[in-house]
Formats: structure tokens, C-alpha cells, sequence
């Protein structure tokens, strides 16, 4: 009887141990099919920011009328393809035919690369290459808009990259999923596009954290007090749950991981925050978005009320985007009625219940510090003088921005139209160079009074 009670026993903990070695095995596969779809998200999501900012660049090398201004705006379009080409390369797309749109950011980066580093002073563009130009705009224009369609399907719907990859390890054509029939009508259209004559021989936002290392200051916070203040920087009671960890390897500077849970949606709020000072590096909510309640127009608001809190002084909205139910918002800081542009913060509102679901302030912790603003050498006429003479001036501001030698400069900046674009040129106000142009993706509601 005792032999029999014996084995039972033993049965028993070999039983519970199995169970528990199962358990793990589970939580780590669970584990790494989660990083897989973090990446995979983070890949697509930077895809479309890139198609986005492309589009925009090669929109704007069609309104610069500085030959200076043109070779690097074209290697911009160059260095974004790049990147978009890597976004590509890392989504679970191997199995499906895509060399359609592959092919086409290649030709892209390839044209323009050619064209940055040729000596437009002795061989500018011709009319051929303009119309090039604007072919590849709007044929870009179409890529984001397919790519912005699936964006739109992944958030709405909450779809997962990880279910893509199985749909296509299956192989049963036709796939049900509506990830991969979005990317196989985007190489469709892009299939369909007018040959561009690319000429012969043709068969990418980054933070410097050096410098935001350098330019950091007080003293180092414990733990406790980083999360405290990311409690107060986010308007949270302290609440059972949050999580801290060290980050910042391989940056130059060291951070604390903070992930406090948002009980009411479910998610969690991960925040980076610098160790030394405890200065708020980027936040991010994750959350579901439900039908937009609020304006584009109140969540500004609200977000101008968000930085005022948290201690940012004289920030002023400069930009203003709705991408489905969440505005982002761009702020810049103004001294004397002068816009800096090196210190600017982005925020993130959800137009459902107006909260604050995203915050990055890169550039203003690279770049803030006490600084004086000089006077202009050039007036606004004589600036003005230096624009495209297409383009109709709406609007104009004193501002600072770091052109392309990573030097801070003091400009006018226009923002005016060019048959249906509205443009957003810098001028440099000592020596009238163009510095920059931009075509705005669309025209918020943001502009205000000149200074």
C-alpha cells in the first residue's frame, strides 16, 4: 500500500511538472510570436511614413526654383526610397510576387541619385526630365494612397502580420486575408503605370543621440522617481502595475523603460524617459480607436494643454494632420515672435475621447537652450523676391531651422500655392538662399496670424 502511495505521489509531481514545463514552452512561443508582430507592425507603419515623406519630397523638388536646393532635395528622394526598400524587405511579403513595386522604388532611387550628384550648374534638367518628375509624383501619389487603404484595413480591423505569414506559408491560392489582396492590387496599379524614360544607365528621420547626450542636464533620477514623474507627465494617480526597466543600449545616453497599465482600454502606456534629467522621450498608447468624437481642431487644443502642463513654454502649433481617427500634431517653440524649429515636439490625440496617445520630443531635447534671435538682414519683399514666381504667398513667418550643413540658420518661411499644392519654402533672411521646401500634404486648419 505505501509502494502504491509512493508511485502515485512521484506520478503526481512528474504530472504537475510536465504541466509546468508545457506552460513555459507556451509563454515563450507566445513570447516570440509577439516580437514578431511588433516588428512586422513597426515595419509597416515606417513603410507608409516613408511612401508618405517620398511623395512629399519629390512634390517639392517641382516647386524649387534654386538649382542649390534641387541636388539634395533629389537625394532625399534617394535615401527614402532606401529606406522604404528596407521597410519592404522586412514585412512577410517573400512568398507573394511584389517585384512590381520593388522594381519601382528602385528606378526611383536610382533616377534620382543619378541626377543629385550630376552638376546641375553646367547641365541643369531638361523639360523631359521635369515631366519625369511629376509622372513619378503622381504615380507616387498612387502608392500611397494604396498602402495608406491597407494601413487603414490593418488599424480598423486590428489585422496581424503574424496571420499574413501563415496565409502565405499555406499557399492555398486564393488567399482569404486582406493584407496580402491589398499588396497584390498595389503591384497590380504599379504594374499599370506609364513607362518614365529614366535615361540611360538605369536598368530615406533620424535623432542624433550624441548630441541629445551632450545637451542633457541635472542630475541622474532613481527608478522611483522616474516613475513618479511619468505618473504626473501622463496626469495618472499612482497605480499598481507599473513596470520600469533599464534601456538606452547602444545610445549614448542611458533610460528607463516605463510601462504603466491603462486599466480602461485594456493596454499599456510605454514611456521612455532620459535617466539624467528624467526628460520624456517618446510615449506611446497602442490602444483601439473608436468613430472620431472631437475635432481635429479640440484635440489641438488639447494638445497644446498637454505641453503647457508638462512645462514646455511657448509651443506653437505649426502642423496639423488627421490620419483615420488620431491628429498628430507638430509644435515648435517661438522667441520673439520667431518660430525654432529645432525644438519642436510631436503629439498624438485620439478623436474618439480626445486623450493623449503618442509624444516624441527628439529634436527638442537635441536641440533646446537658451538662445538669442538675431534681426533679419534681408526684408520680407526682398525674400519674397527669391520664390518661384508660380507660386501664389498666402502666408509668411520669421524662423529658425537647421538646413543642410546641420547649421541653424534664421529664414522667412512662405507658405503659398502652386495650382492645387500649398508649398511651405524657407528663405534664408541673411543671404536669400533657399534653404527648404516642402509640399504640405494637406492644408489644417493651423496657420495663423503673421508675426
Amino acid at each position: 500500500m505505501m509502494v502504491r502511495s509512493v508511485l502515485i505521489g512521484v506520478l503526481a509531481i512528474a504530472l504537475i511538472g510536465t504541466g509546468f514545463w508545457g506552460w513555459g514552452q507556451q509563454e515563450e512561443k507566445n513570447a516570440i510570436l509577439l516580437q514578431n508582430e511588433n516588428n512586422y507592425q513597426r515595419a509597416f507603419h515606417e513603410l507608409s511614413y516613408h511612401v508618405d515623406m517620398l511623395h512629399d519630397e519629390l512634390g517639392a523638388t517641382l516647386a524649387m526654383n534654386s538649382k542649390e536646393r534641387l541636388s539634395p532635395s533629389l537625394a532625399e528622394v534617394w535615401r527614402l526610397t532606401a529606406q522604404a526598400q528596407t521597410d519592404l524587405g522586412q514585412l512577410p511579403l517573400g512568398m507573394m510576387p511584389f517585384s512590381k513595386t520593388e522594381e519601382f522604388l528602385y528606378k526611383i532611387g536610382q533616377y534620382s541619385y543619378q541626377n543629385a550628384i550630376r552638376d546641375l550648374d553646367q547641365d541643369p534638367l531638361t523639360d523631359e526630365e521635369y515631366k519625369n518628375l511629376q509622372k513619378l509624383y503622381e504615380q507616387a501619389g498612387e502608392v500611397q494612397g494604396d498602402i495608406r487603404k491597407v494601413q487603414s484595413m490593418v488599424l480598423r480591423d486590428n489585422l496581424k502580420w503574424t496571420d499574413v505569414e501563415l496565409e502565405l506559408a499555406s499557399q492555398q491560392e486564393p488567399y482569404n486575408n486582406s493584407v496580402i489582396n491589398g499588396f497584390e492590387m498595389l503591384d497590380e496599379t504599379v504594374g499599370g503605370f506609364s513607362e518614365v524614360d529614366f535615361g540611360a544607365g538605369t536598368s530615406e528621420i533620424g535623432a542624433d543621440d550624441k548630441a541629445i547626450a551632450k545637451n542633457l542636464k541635472g542630475k541622474n533620477v532613481s527608478e522611483r522617481e522616474a516613475i513618479k514623474k511619468a505618473h504626473k507627465f501622463m496626469d495618472i494617480e499612482s497605480s499598481g502595475g507599473t513596470e520600469i526597466s533599464e534601456s538606452g543600449e547602444g545610445l549614448e545616453y542611458k533610460a528607463y523603460t516605463i510601462t504603466i497599465p491603462d486599466a480602461k482600454h485594456g493596454t499599456n502606456i510605454v514611456l521612455d524617459m532620459t535617466r539624467k534629467g528624467g526628460e520624456p522621450v517618446w510615449m506611446l498608447n497602442e490602444r483601439d480607436i473608436d468613430e472620431q468624437d472631437i475635432s481635429l481642431n479640440e484635440a489641438s487644443e488639447k494638445a497644446e494643454r498637454f505641453l503647457e502642463r508638462n512645462g514646455y513654454e511657448n509651443m506653437q502649433l505649426t502642423d496639423s494632420r488627421q490620419y483615420d481617427n488620431i491628429g498628430v500634431f507638430k509644435f515648435a517653440e517661438v522667441l520673439d515672435n520667431v518660430r525654432v524649429y529645432s525644438d519642436s515636439i510631436s503629439v498624438e490625440v485620439a478623436l474618439d475621447e480626445g486623450d493623449i496617445i503618442g509624444f516624441e520630443a527628439f529634436a527638442y531635447l537635441e536641440h533646446h537652450r537658451d538662445r538669442e534671435v538675431e534681426e533679419p538682414k534681408l526684408t520680407k519683399e526682398e525674400a519674397e523676391e527669391r520664390l518661384n514666381p508660380n507660386l501664389e504667398v498666402m502666408e509668411y513667418h520669421l524662423a529658425v531651422i537647421e538646413n543642410q550643413l546641420e547649421e541653424e540658420v534664421l529664414c522667412y518661411e512662405f507658405y503659398g500655392v502652386i495650382n492645387n499644392d500649398t508649398y511651405r519654402i524657407f528663405i534664408n533672411a541673411e543671404n536669400g538662399k533657399e534653404e527648404q521646401v516642402e509640399k504640405l500634404a494637406n492644408a489644417e486648419p493651423v496657420l495663423r496670424q503673421n508675426q
